[in-house]
């Protein structure tokens, strides 16, 4: 979600950008954003997988109750 978040924000900022100076260049709709996610995922990427690994640790751990 935080880089959904970011990415569609820089795309907005670059959409209004283009529209108000007539420039419709495809990479300068597509590099900020790749900058972006890249930027955020460096942030917050550590904090996401710790978030994950925690998630599928209980849900294996949680097998064997829903089994048997």
């Amino acid at each position: 979600l935080p880089v959904l978040g970011v990415v569609m924000a820089v795309g907005l900022v670059v959409s209004i950008f283009q529209a108000v100076t007539q420039i419709h260049e495809a990479t300068l709709a597509v590099v900020p954003k790749l900058v972006a996610a890249v930027v955020v995922f460096t942030i917050a990427g550590p904090w996401m997988i710790t978030t994950l690994v925690d998630y599928l640790r209980r849900t294996i751990e949680s097998i064997p109750s829903v089994v048997g």
